[in-house]
């Protein structure tokens, strides 16, 4: 069997390095797995992922001129077919389980039907509330939380 790039293969480890793991193809090649192709996760120790004799889905990243094969075990992983999502509209055609995501959608369109004046006006009002509640949290906590007495 030819081993080409882009072929998503199943192997067996069969050692395990600090820069990596090798794993044994099944036409009896051996390539690397490198630390960083591991997992999406970062990896300090490779031996808390993989074993020697653990069978691992792998992908071919590339194979170099001298045969070198350099495969990856977390691309093979993102290799899984993607499910569709499922439609979330009850009977009535409403959206159900994510109110707040309705929600948004609603404030969004009212903002798009809004002139521009009257959103410069929200955004002003919007602005003072938070900055008042800023000032109202902030006050009492200079200085310790105590005031001077003059």
């Amino acid at each position: 069997m030819q081993i080409e790039e882009g072929l998503v293969l199943r192997g067996k480890v069969s050692g395990l390095a600090a820069f990596g793991a090798f794993v044994e193809l099944e036409d009896g090649k051996t390539g690397l797995v490198h630390i960083s192709e591991v997992s999406n996760n970062y990896v300090d120790d490779i031996s808390k992922h993989l074993t020697v004799g653990q069978n691992v889905k792998v992908k071919v990243i590339s194979v170099d001129e001298k045969g070198k094969i350099s495969l990856s075990i977390k691309k093979a992983s993102e290799e899984k077919p993607k499910k569709k999502k499922e439609d979330r509209r009850g009977k009535s055609g409403v959206l159900q389980g994510a109110p707040e995501v309705f929600e948004f959608s609603h404030k969004r369109r009212e903002m798009e039907e809004m002139s521009f004046e009257d959103k410069l006006l929200k955004f002003k009002q919007d602005s003072d509330e938070k900055i008042q509640d800023l000032k109202r949290n902030t006050e009492g906590k200079r200085n310790g939380g105590y005031k001077r007495a003059y």
